[in-house]
């Protein structure tokens, strides 16, 4: 059986989806932390919740929204950060793209220079094709069918073998105190071991992304050496990238 707080907090779970645990200790303010945590431990026993770094989510949510949903969303401002981008590539350099639809952005805008590019989104590979002088790699793995990422064992190995300059890495939600986040075991693990091989790491995150948090942390702020974004960000965001020397453009 649920207390009444467990039940007000499977309630908001299942109404947001995913939260933070920041947000339930503001929404308890009277209960400790360990309390709240043990009540997650209940809900997740209960089968209701499950719990992550930094937070919970329902049960029935499970990761990103499909990648055709995604490509609708802020093109705009994908363009804006792809554009960006552009000013920290630099010929005859090895980049990697992951499968999101902001590196689907760039690859589209991408000039005809001399680069070695390593993806795991088959569109973006596909995209590249109507370049002449760049060498594409397209990772092998296995296919997400929704949001059209490879990822898996294969994909790792794979990547374990390569050497990457600069490495460009799509971004599903954002906040101080849960870092980086996307929405699949897969991704994480991808995202995780290119930001950690490259030599820059450079993150595309819309500003809508402040305001998303997904269930799996591939990054903390002080892991990255860039953050790209399309508008002006919270202050306290920015003070916070300021003191782990994320630079903002």
């Amino acid at each position: 059986m649920f207390s009444l707080r467990q039940e007000q907090m499977k309630q908001y779970i299942e109404q947001e989806n995913v939260v933070t645990i920041k947000a339930l200790q503001q929404m308890f303010p009277n209960v400790s932390l360990m309390t709240i945590h043990r009540d997650l431990d209940a809900l997740e026993m209960q089968g209701v919740a499950v719990k992550f770094r930094g937070g919970a989510r329902s049960v029935r949510y499970t990761s990103d929204p499909e990648f055709n949903v995604r490509m609708r969303e802020n093109n705009a401002g994908k363009v804006q950060i792809a554009r960006k981008a552009l000013e920290l590539i630099q010929p005859n350099t090895a980049i990697f793209l992951d499968a999101s639809t902001t590196n689907l952005a760039l690859a589209r805008i991408l000039p005809d220079i001399n680069l070695n590019i390593i993806t795991t989104g088959p569109s973006i590979a596909l995209e590249l094709c109507r370049l002449h002088n760049p060498t594409v790699t397209l990772c092998c793995g296995t296919i997400n069918r929704k949001n059209l990422a490879l990822s898996g064992q294969n994909t790792l190995e794979m990547l374990d073998k390569i050497n990457i300059d600069t490495a460009f890495i799509g971004v599903s939600g954002c906040s101080v105190d849960a870092g980086f986040t996307c929405g699949t075991e897969g991704d994480m693990l991808v995202k995780r071991k290119m930001i950690h091989k490259a030599r820059t790491a450079v993150l595309m995150c819309g500003k809508e992304k402040l305001s998303c948090l997904m269930p799996f942390t591939f990054a903390n702020l002080e892991d990255a050496d860039y953050m790209i974004t399309d508008g002006p960000l919270p202050e306290s965001f920015m003070q916070a990238a300021a003191k782990v020397g994320l630079k903002i453009i």
